[in-house]
């Protein structure tokens, strides 16, 4: 199917991508440039993992993962495997975000640091155990065939909602903890006189904002949703269900996901033909 606006989706994505890969860059540059490198022995190398896994994993993943039903290449695909790359992204995003509060915590325990002072750490665990059990939730009521059709329309725009909302609170999270702990390690000199980390690492929050930005729009544009699976109940002409048969033609949304968009037109048609044929029937007996 076509898309409205496609060259414009098309140049947004790119752009999208470009600004996600220079956070993830720049991110990397900040802490083996300016931060003295990457290590696990719980000095401050372990705590540098935390600002790479967050921008990698809960901005950039997640990012991806938000808008990998809009790509108009994947609507052929069937629904099943767009659900499973969702929340397969949406897993590495988790994961990431887990391995990186792993390493702040196991900092704080070497350093004998307090944990959970800041707002910035509040904020941020908050939005992880959310995030994780947006996660679950969406595994077992979206992925498994056991959630009925109704339940998943129930909850399908709170997930939607939840998962936009959760994504602007990490981006924001983000950009507290970048300047919080620009005010922690910029002494001499310091912040306030703009030393060239503050001015990169500044950089890299607007960056951040930009692809968030990018994100937010490419989700919300109405014209670039992915389109509909075909309807598991016939409709006649008039838009209203045939007389008796709501539960006599329902096609299972499994056998949905499995079936091209051809098979099914090909499966309704004939559907309606039979429909009609007994009608026909019905009427020359009268």
């Amino acid at each position: 199917m076509a898309m409205d606006g496609y060259r414009g989706f098309l140049g947004l994505l790119v752009s999208a991508l470009l600004v996600g890969f220079l956070c993830v860059l720049f991110t990397l540059i900040w802490v083996l440039h300016y931060r003295e490198g990457l290590g696990w022995d719980g000095s401050a190398l372990e705590f540098n993992w935390h600002p790479v896994l967050a921008v990698t994993g809960f901005v950039f993943v997640q990012g991806i993962a938000i808008i990998v039903y809009r790509l108009p290449w994947t609507w052929k695909c069937s629904k099943l495997l767009m659900k499973s790359i969702h929340a397969g992204l949406n897993t590495v995003a988790a994961i990431f975000a887990i391995i990186s509060v792993v390493a702040v915590f196991d900092n704080h325990n070497a350093k004998n640091v307090p944990h959970m002072y800041s707002l910035h750490s509040w904020v941020g665990l908050t939005a992880l155990i959310l995030y994780v059990l947006q996660l679950v939730l969406g595994f077992f009521i979206f992925l498994l065939p056991w959630a009925s059709l109704s339940l998943r329309a129930l909850v399908m725009p709170i997930h939607v909602y939840s998962g936009l909302l959760l994504f602007g609170t990490v981006i924001a999270t983000v950009l507290m903890g970048v300047t919080e702990k620009l005010f922690f390690a910029l002494k001499n000199p310091s912040y306030h006189t703009f030393p060239p980390e503050g001015v990169f690492t500044n950089t890299l929050g607007l960056l951040i904002v930009v692809f968030g930005a990018l994100i937010f729009w490419i989700a919300t544009r109405p014209q670039w949703k992915r389109p509909k699976e075909p309807d598991s109940i016939l409709f006649q002409p008039n838009g209203g269900p045939a007389d008796g048969m709501e539960g006599a033609i329902a096609i299972s949304s499994g056998n949905n996901m499995d079936k091209s968009d051809s098979e099914l037109n090909s499966e309704v048609a004939a559907r309606k033909r039979n429909l009609g044929l007994d009608e026909a029937g019905q009427r020359s007996t009268m």
